[in-house]
């Protein structure tokens, strides 16, 4: 028969009601068509000037005026004007590229949001962004973690991606120092998007997701997903390391605190919002963190 799950409140805590029924999981990576490039040399986590970028954001301006605007005011306080190019081009790919997540960014920094769960956030949409930054952490760190290997460094990560230039998955193909210096790249990007730590010799950081920015990631996943029950096994949520089990339990937490309401019955799913769009959401989220 089919099996009936809910959350419910009791005495402030969430339980599940009956958790029978198989599950039908969706293995492998989310399938890319887009080569491997190289500007992860030029990019990096680039958190602060994030932060920077959306704090200066004016919804009541076009995307043009408003990069015109932070090249006239050099608001990174960069000395090159090349370098400035360099980020306007990074976040235009990362955070401009659909206006709706654009005005929810901006809303969560210029309310505060807080620091570490936005990071999380930033770090969700630079990797959407960039199937570089994205398949290293699905299909190299990620089975690496589930065989129990945490220790990471350069040369394992220069002999993965050099495996990539030969299967031509590289918009070009990458010399050995390119190869190496993209690597390094790489690993300082997810070192300061809290994915890997450690100065010199990495590894693979405890996860870190907050409840909130769980809760912005699946509202930005169901508008491009409606089926809840499909989203609990996107392939997006291995940028977390978050199997099936996870993103359930991450939305009964979510339910508890009332930041969306979650049902399911056998194979029906009932996924809710107190909010219609990203920005209005945003808000919802921003205001509930203080």
């Amino acid at each position: 028969m089919n099996g009936l799950k809910t959350a419910q409140r009791t005495g402030g805590a969430v339980r599940v009601v009956r958790r029978i029924g198989a599950r039908n999981r969706k293995n492998g990576s989310a399938a890319r068509s887009e080569r491997y490039t190289t500007k992860i040399i030029k990019a990096g986590a680039l958190l602060s000037d994030t932060r920077t970028f959306l704090s200066q954001w004016d919804s009541g301006q076009s995307v043009r005026d408003n990069l015109r605007r932070f090249r006239e005011e050099n608001i990174f306080g960069k000395a090159s004007r090349s370098r400035v190019e360099d980020i306007l081009a990074i976040f235009r790919q990362r955070y401009l590229r659909e206006e709706e997540v654009t005005k929810a960014l901006v809303v969560l920094v210029q309310e505060r949001f807080p620091t570490a769960a936005l990071d999380r956030i930033l770090y969700f949409h630079a990797a959407k962004a960039d199937p570089l930054l994205h398949d290293a952490v699905t299909e190299i760190l990620l089975p690496r973690k589930g065989q129990g290997i945490t220790d990471f460094d350069v040369l394992d990560l220069q002999s993965e991606l050099s495996k990539w230039v030969a299967e031509g998955r590289t918009s070009s193909q990458w010399s050995e120092p390119t190869t190496r210096r993209v690597a390094q790249g790489l690993l300082s990007t997810l070192r300061d998007f809290g994915v890997l730590q450690g100065i010199v010799n990495k590894q693979i950081a405890p996860a870190y997701l907050s409840t909130e920015a769980f809760a912005y990631i699946i509202f930005y996943l169901k508008q491009h997903q409606p089926s809840g029950a499909k989203l609990l096994d996107l392939p997006d949520w291995k940028l977390f390391f978050l199997p099936h089990e996870g993103v359930e339990r991450f939305l009964f937490e979510a339910h508890q605190k009332g930041l969306l309401e979650y049902h399911a019955a056998g194979t029906v799913t009932r996924l809710t919002f107190p909010a219609r769009t990203l920005e209005e959401y945003a808000n919802v989220l921003a205001k509930r963190t203080h």
